[in-house]
């Protein structure tokens, strides 16, 4: 029977890292559980842990505990010659020159490496010959492994229903990775170990790093975005049809794109309407791309020797890769058992393992590695490409500007401590925490892994490694781990299966109906929603955070849970907000163009463009334009008539009163200017300084270019909506089976269907698209020849009240001699 994780969620889900009342789970929802079960893997999942956690007679508050999440730390690098580079940004205040402070007797601001040594085993001859290895890593990883979720205790009757042929055969899959992964002499386990500590191999586990505590962006994307704007300069000249040299590089607006989360669909989808703007000459005009979900799996792709930066070579390799299922053992143990792929695709399990020994293995951990295998091996080659495998190495394409920067997204869930609950009023205290509990934000960039609310963050090369007091705790042999490995990212930024219990019953609901006794289930289910909302029966991955010791150097709003975490565990993005808004909002990225690719399982009810308006209210981000979205779905007077129905009014009077009552605001609905949205929408927020505490008008949709050209005009919203097209008939997101957030097998067929409808919506809004940034580039344009002109005024006025006239100053001639 699968195990009840300790991670619990004691409160109602937070969006964005802020309050907010659970009102519907997105539709995709444990959409990556299906590599676990194809369409029935979920509830495979859903009926062991619900099984388990109802027939328990404990409190599920009094008996479950929270597991906390971890964070991270940042310092400059030379990426490839595998030299330590010791600077530190100067801009980050007080806080960080203090934690980046040498240690005494350190001079320059430069701590020294530690001594890289190693203590060695002697054979029977005397001769030093291997590592030492005080734990089998293999020990640690094969006893959680071996422990994964059995099928057989839920019956044979629901596994024959729910669970296909192929994970059935898991305990075997389990057993053979035992087997190729033993630490024995000469096993692949311990060639990875040896070269996770070779410097040669993995130079950064020589590196010296700290925390940076600082709002401000690390010095490297700094650098990357001077850089870049040279880029995006040139790009936007060609893309608006305008001599480069006459715009001017403050005209130039940043822009940003994004995906969203949605399995394989939002991965095809986005690469899909990448594509389509790569060939417009709008992506080359792109500063940021970011993702959730499956569109990170996209950015991953993008990055690697794979598809050589395009998004064509990106189509061709998941046509060849999609055909078959992520986690099918026989493809999956062919790459993970054979060389040279196994070495790459199972190295961050073993460095893990082995530098983590107290870390929880478990799904998101082999689900990242059955991805990898799937997605990150060339078709026809067993060859893969070594760089690929560790975040940092992108800057290879961004450190000279000529590529966007990525941003890879995941969440944290906070819940309030029992300890911080007060006893005296359980009641009210189990209320208060289900108002409390919250998603934390956690990007991944080349250059840094950051967290807002934190306001701290680590090289991304450092990923993996433990910290203290700010700095890099050594190992024994000092030196540190090599930085986590992509596959165990893929994992987590994909793990929309570690959602509650409560989820994961709203998404698998239909699929048990067939079920024999499925209305007294159900009944009882429905009873315990409120518990199941507080459980996560399968665990995050775990990553070290970085934060420890760090108690007077991090925010004052910082929760208790954050200083006593050995590691953050990290989750899918997705289960706050399905599109990776919030990071392109953090001041000094200067966002003045989103254009948001959404291709979530249902756009019209997963309103995550408004789901932003808290967040940008709680950090005071100008600009955001609130009530960008789908317009909401009032309910008409059938639908309550029907609702009246169900729950038997009193009497037949009061039934007609509220149908009456409906059927007015039918009415004015009818009448009303808000319409449905279509292939592509465009907002328009305002800097303009609020005089009163009343919430803003919610923006509306743009119809006129000249709507963009206010001086006070904030950030622009570009929004494409994944969903039907009449120019593409026989394809639907919402009801073509296919694209269901459960299917991992995508046929060629279908993928070029995917791509057409996705090609499709992007030409419909494609001339306009061109539009906005044509606004958005000359209200720039203007904005800084009128603060040009202001300027000079303003100094022309300061030399005649200085005495200054045209040709020097009064009273003096052009030689400057004095005159009477």
């Amino acid at each position: 029977m699968v195990r009840l994780s300790k991670y619990t969620q004691l409160g109602q889900l937070w969006r964005g890292g802020h309050p907010r009342s659970y009102t519907r789970g997105r539709a995709s929802y444990g959409h990556n559980a299906a590599a676990f079960g194809l369409r029935y893997g979920p509830p495979l999942l859903f009926a062991t842990a619900t099984a388990g956690y109802l027939t328990s007679s404990s409190s599920p508050v009094a008996s479950l505990r929270p597991t906390l999440l971890d964070a991270p730390d940042v310092s400059s690098w030379s990426p490839y010659d595998g030299r330590q580079q010791q600077s530190h940004s100067t801009s980050a205040g007080a806080a960080e020159k203090k934690i980046n402070e040498p240690e005494s007797g350190a001079s320059g601001g430069d701590q020294k490496p530690p001594p890289q040594t190693r203590r060695v085993v002697k054979d029977d001859d005397g001769k030093g010959t291997k590592v030492e290895d005080e734990q089998s890593a293999w020990q640690t990883i094969t006893k959680k492994l071996s422990n994964t979720p059995s099928v057989s205790s839920i019956g044979d009757t629901i596994v024959d229903y729910v669970v296909p042929s192929w994970a059935q055969q898991l305990p075997g899959f389990v057993r053979k990775l035992q087997s190729e992964l033993s630490m024995a002499p000469g096993s692949l386990a311990e060639e990875i170990w040896y070269e996770a500590n070779d410097p040669e191999i993995n130079p950064e586990i020589t590196w010296d790093a700290s925390v940076r505590v600082s709002n401000d962006l690390c010095a490297e994307e700094k650098q990357f975005l001077q850089k870049r704007s040279i880029f995006t300069k040139r790009a936007l000249a060609r893309y608006l049809d305008i001599p480069e040299d006459k715009i001017h590089p403050d005209d130039v607006p940043t822009i940003a794109m994004c995906g969203s989360g949605g399995g394989l669909r939002a991965l095809v989808a986005g690469t899909s309407s990448y594509l389509s703007a790569h060939e417009a000459g709008l992506f080359d005009c792109v500063t940021y791309t970011a993702g959730v979900s499956g569109s990170c799996w996209l950015q991953t792709l993008y990055y690697s020797n794979i598809t050589q930066r395009s998004h064509a070579r990106l189509l061709h390799h998941l046509k060849h890769r999609l055909g078959v299922h992520i986690a099918f053992p026989p493809d999956a143990l062919e790459l993970l058992a054979s060389a040279p792929t196994n070495k790459y695709l199972l190295s961050g399990l073993v460095e893990k393992a082995k530098g983590m020994p107290e870390a929880e293995f478990g799904i998101v951990d082999l689900y990242g590695a059955l991805l990898a295998a799937r997605l990150l091996v060339p078709k026809g080659s067993l060859s893969v490409d070594e760089y690929d495998f560790k975040v940092s190495n992108q800057r290879r394409y961004t450190d000279n500007g000529s590529q966007p920067m990525p941003i890879y997204t995941a969440v944290r869930h906070e819940i309030p401590l029992a300890e911080q609950i007060d006893t005296k009023d359980p009641i009210a205290a189990e209320a208060k925490a289900r108002r409390e509990a919250w998603f934390q934000w956690f990007e991944f960039t080349p250059y840094e892994f950051w967290c807002e609310e934190l306001e701290a963050g680590i090289p991304t090369w450092a990923i993996g490694r433990r910290f203290e007091n700010g700095k890099t705790v050594w190992r024994e042999n000092g030196l540190a781990l090599p930085e986590v490995r992509v596959p165990l990212l893929m994992g987590i930024w994909g793990s929309a299966f570690c959602a509650t219990l409560s989820h994961y019953y709203k998404e698998i609901q239909p699929a048990l109906r067939a079920l024999t006794g499925f209305a007294s289930l159900d009944a009882l289910i429905s009873e315990r929603d409120e518990d199941l909302v507080k459980v996560h029966p399968i665990d995050p991955a775990a990553i070290p955070n970085y934060t420890l010791g760090m108690r007077d150097y991090l925010p004052s709003t910082v929760p208790e849970s954050i200083h006593q975490a050995k590691n953050f565990q990290l989750m899918d993005a997705g289960m706050s907000n399905n599109l990776p808004i919030y990071p392109l909002l953090r001041p000094g990225r200067d966002v003045d163009i989103l254009i948001a690719f959404d291709a979530s399982s249902d756009v019209r009810t997963d309103n995550w463009l408004r789901v932003a308006d808290g967040y940008a209210r709680q950090r005071g981000i100008k600009g955001w334009p609130v009530g960008a979205g789908w317009p909401p779905e009032d309910e008409t007077a059938e639908e309550l008539g029907q609702d009246l129905a169900e729950a038997q009014a009193k009497t037949e009077a009061q039934a007609q009163e509220k149908v009456e009552q409906a059927q007015k605001k039918d009415a004015s609905k009818k009448n009303s200017t808000r319409k449905e949205l279509g292939a592509c929408n465009i907002w328009v927020g305002s800097t303009e300084e609020r005089t009163s505490e009343d919430n803003p008008p919610e923006s509306k949709l743009i119809e006129d270019d000249w709507e963009l050209m206010h001086p006070e005009a904030g950030i622009t919203v570009i929004y494409f909506p994944f969903m039907a097209n009449p120019k593409v008939p026989g394809i639907d997101p919402k009801t073509s089976d296919f694209m269901s957030t459960w299917n991992f097998v995508y046929t060629p067929d279908q993928i070029d269907s995917v791509v057409e409808l996705a090609r499709t919506n992007f030409r419909e809004g494609a001339e306009r698209t061109k539009r906005t940034v044509r606004a958005v580039y000359e209200r720039k344009k203007k904005v800084r020849e009128e603060r040009e002109v202001a300027e000079k005024e303003r100094r022309r006025r300061w030399r005649l009240r200085q005495g200054y006239g045209s040709g020097g100053r009064i009273g003096e001639n052009h030689h400057g001699d004095h005159f009477s």
